[in-house]
């Protein structure tokens, strides 16, 4: 998958015209043209080199002109992406002002790192100063009809969601850091999120995300979204900065009562060569966190009579999917995390740089403190066997004790410069999960004890991604042409032990491996037609290949493997957009797009072994579609003094969803693994309001959005149940908010709000609940000061979930959580 951020001097949209935009922006947003304004940002513009191909001379590029028809999308795009028709003799719309500005949410003073078609959001240091951010994901939190699935600080899976998006989705989303791919795209669920530990908040400069696949350099993953974070470059000299965090969480929920708490300490320097060519920044984070609880056990049943232990402490939660007592909770999600990040860059003088990027992270998970809530007659807790409770027998579950290790690499290399009238940029980029090894005993006895147990060791992990384009101006058109190639691998192998805590006298037990490898090529146009217009359209074409795909066991004594039939497929796609000045001083623009998401490697290669070794039929589908969606956007923007008004509606039909269902396979047996759902439509209303300055109160800002949102499963043969309703996790209304106010020169007070109405829990709708296994609603409101204690130094205090809401995705939400935060810079 093609994964790279563009540089920061190749965004074809926002490259033409900058000085003229930022005029039209100060006419349309008066207060910007102070240049102390606080909401500056609204209206971004473009470095001052795009000028360079802006007033090169159109005769340059005069061609005859062609005439522009086309009877389908297809044949438009065509049209759009490859004719340079309006270079006349005399190019009127190169001359003629004003361009209209980029329609860009949040858009800050430098451009947006992402093509901006349909809804864009960009945020940046005023935004940040507002969040009460321990991961680098919490900085986007806020967003337009956005989320991530966020369990605890520290959380190895957190997926985020556009729209109607699933949160368990996470192969409809691209992430990239410097340009550089952070998406595991290994699999597509809670599993795989994007490596965000590869960067801390601290580091960030710029967030954007982009909504759906409306620009035809980005590979189908990008069905859901796109999110691009830019770390802070060297400034010239020398410079250092640290940051350090407490947090607390007094968590109470079931039997456990009690406070988690945690930090975060990170420090760096950052040196420009005066006068040279080198620039480098180096920064070290550590983690530490008690996270609370995510699972709770529950009692099973038991059958016939036999002696049992009579118990107190269990909890009855009518609520619950499964109605039996609860009796503990499963080990808190006891994490520590180091990352080492070094940037280099090299600019050789002629226009061309050149960066490499490189981060060591390490995690450990120790899983090794599950918690009962029963007791006997004694006193003592109560982990295993038999137990009666008022008067009913039921068995306690499995309850195992693990560790987990991690230690994962990222680097990267980016080449960007000029080729004669051309801009090219090349990105290279290797993520290697070096070490992965989780240790789990086979049940508490075993764990405590430390004897059997399970050993999984990842074996090659990772990926490759590679990309390039060239890109330039041609009278009225910003002409983009690039490759994106990427290759996916994975390898896992699980061992028996006699000690689960060393690993040792490893027994194998079973493999699964496999490789999925994607190549694609694009070409990208934005016409100015007249002063007003602007039409954008592309086309791609990817080919996709998995191979070496296998599943082994012990079979006699021996591991024995098999292989999946390769597979491969290719798809094009095209993308259309629409800018426009509107009457009333009104903007709008429209995007169309399709899009194919091809299956990952999870995916594809979950199947598993009968007893006798061979395929179980029961297990997986080696006829597994891509994913294949049409999508449409529009959307209008007036901007009304110091108030930005911005209102999308938004649609899109995916055909051949997948989605782990329980249903009928190939073979027409019931079966629950990943399955293609025939026709998901998704469609909504989502409106956003900027505000500088609210109601004349100087420092006062304002961001709000709302959406609704309507997301149905509309055919799906495996589960007919299911057609018709509201496909799950999807909430109808989200709203996000943050408000500013920097009361004093010194201080600033902020506040923050999410809200989503609840979802379904399952794709029938048959499970609707607020508490543990439910998807519930959300509404958690935050708030942060500030204090500016000297130019160089600044203290913080924040509380997230003021009001306490017990919120669920399956597993509970953090509760009410404080920070305290000191930043130093010199």
């Amino acid at each position: 998958m093609r994964l790279s951020v563009l540089p920061s001097h190749l965004y074809g949209v926002a490259a033409c015209g900058a000085v003229r935009r930022w005029a039209r922006g100060r006419r349309r947003f008066p207060g910007l043209a102070d240049p102390n304004h606080p909401r500056k940002s609204i209206v971004g513009t473009t470095r001052l080199r795009h000028l360079q191909a802006w007033v090169r001379s159109p005769e340059e590029f005069a061609v005859p002109r062609t005439p522009f028809r086309a009877r389908s999308l297809a044949a438009s795009v065509a049209l759009v992406a490859f004719a340079t028709p309006a270079f006349g003799q005399e190019s009127q719309v190169a001359e003629a002002t004003p361009i209209q500005e980029v329609i860009v949410i949040g858009q800050r003073d430098v451009p947006i790192t992402i093509v901006p078609r349909g809804l864009s959001v960009s945020l940046g240091a005023e935004h940040f100063a507002a969040i009460n951010a321990v991961n680098v994901e919490d900085l986007m939190k806020y967003a337009p009809n956005f989320f991530v699935r966020k369990r605890f600080i520290g959380d190895a899976n957190a997926v985020p969601g556009f729209r109607g998006t699933h949160s368990t989705q996470s192969a409809r989303s691209l992430v990239q850091v410097d340009g550089f791919t952070v998406s595991n795209l290994l699999g597509n669920s809670f599993g795989f999120p994007p490596k965000w530990g590869v960067v801390g908040p601290g580091e960030v400069a710029q967030f954007d995300i982009v909504y759906g696949p409306y620009s035809s350099r980005y590979p189908g993953n990008s069905m859901g979204g796109i999110i691009s974070i830019t770390t802070k470059p060297p400034q010239d000299g020398v410079e250092a900065f640290a940051t350090a965090q407490y947090f607390v969480q007094p968590y109470k929920q079931y039997g456990t009562d009690r406070n988690f708490d945690g930090y975060t300490g990170e420090a760096g320097f950052g040196w420009k060569q005066d006068d040279g060519p080198w620039s480098a920044r180096l920064s070290y984070r550590r983690l530490e966190n008690q996270g609370h609880p995510q699972q709770f056990y529950q009692l099973t049943p038991a059958t016939g009579s036999a002696a049992s232990t009579l118990v107190t402490g269990a909890v009855t939660d009518p609520d619950l999917i499964t109605k039996t007592p609860v009796s503990g909770a499963f080990t808190v999600e006891d994490t520590t995390q180091d990352q080492l990040r070094g940037r280099i860059g090299y600019d050789f003088g002629d226009g061309w740089n050149a960066a490499l990027l490189a981060v060591l992270w390490t995690s450990e998970y120790d899983g090794t403190s599950p918690t009962t809530y029963l007791r006997d007659a004694a006193g003592n807790p109560v982990f295993t066997g038999r137990v009666t409770v008022d008067g009913r027998q039921f068995t306690l579950p499995a309850i195992n004790l693990s560790v987990t290790e991690r230690r994962e690499i990222l680097g990267g290399l980016k080449l960007e410069g000029p080729v004669g009238d051309w801009q090219a940029s090349l990105n290279l980029s290797r993520f290697i999960i070096d070490k992965q090894r989780a240790r789990t005993s086979t049940g508490y006895l075993n764990g405590i004890n430390s004897t059997l147990g399970t050993d999984t060791r990842q074996g090659d992990t990772g990926w490759w991604t590679g990309d390039g384009q060239v890109e330039r101006t041609l009278g009225d058109h910003e002409l983009a042409i690039g490759f994106n190639s990427s290759l996916y691998e994975t390898d896992q192998t699980i061992y028996g032990v006699s000690n689960w805590r060393t690993g040792a006298t490893p027994i194998f037990t079973t493999g699964t491996g496999g490789r999925s490898r994607q190549l694609g090529a694009f070409v990208d146009n934005a016409w100015q037609v007249t002063p007003a217009v602007k039409l954008t359209g592309g086309l791609r074409v990817d080919h996709w290949r998995a191979f070496d795909g296998r599943i082994g066991s012990r079979v006699s004594g021996t591991p024995r493997y098999q292989s999946y039939t390769d597979r491969s497929d290719t798809a094009v796609n095209p993308s259309a957009g629409l800018h426009i000045d509107l009457p009333g001083d009104w903007v709008g623009q429209v995007s169309l797009a399709t899009a194919t998401r091809f299956p990952t490697v999870a995916e594809l290669f979950q199947g598993r072994l009968d007893g006798n070794g061979n395929f179980d039929i029961n297990s997986f589908d080696p006829n597994l579609k891509p994913e294949k969606s049409r999508d449409a956007n529009l959307m209008l923007r007036r901007a009304f003094d110091d108030i930005r008004f911005t209102g999308s509606i938004f649609y899109q039909r995916v055909e051949d969803a997948i989605f782990n269902q329980q249903g009928f396979n190939q073979f027409g047996i019931v079966t629950s693994s990943f399955k293609n759902i025939d026709i998901v439509r998704q469609w909504g209303v989502e409106g956003i309001v900027e505000a500088a300055n609210l109601g004349g109160i100087q420092g006062l800002d304002l961001d709000f959005n709302a959406a609704w949102i309507d997301a149905q499963t509309v055919r799906n043969r495996s589960v007919p149940a299911s057609e018709g309703v509201q496909f799950p996790r999807i909430p109808k209304w989200r709203l996000n908010g943050n408000a500013r106010y920097r009361f004093a020169p010194d201080w600033q007070i902020s506040t923050g709000w999410r809200y989503a109405s609840r979802p379904n829990t399952n794709l029938e709708g048959t499970q609707r609940g607020d508490t543990y296994g439910y998807m519930s609603e959300l509404m958690i409101f935050d708030a942060k000061l500030s204090w500016d204690v000297t130019s160089q130094t600044q203290i913080s205090v924040g509380v997230d979930n003021i009001g306490n809401d017990k919120a669920w995705v399956f597993h509970p939400y953090p509760q009410r959580t404080f920070t305290l935060e000191l930043k130093w810079k010199g």
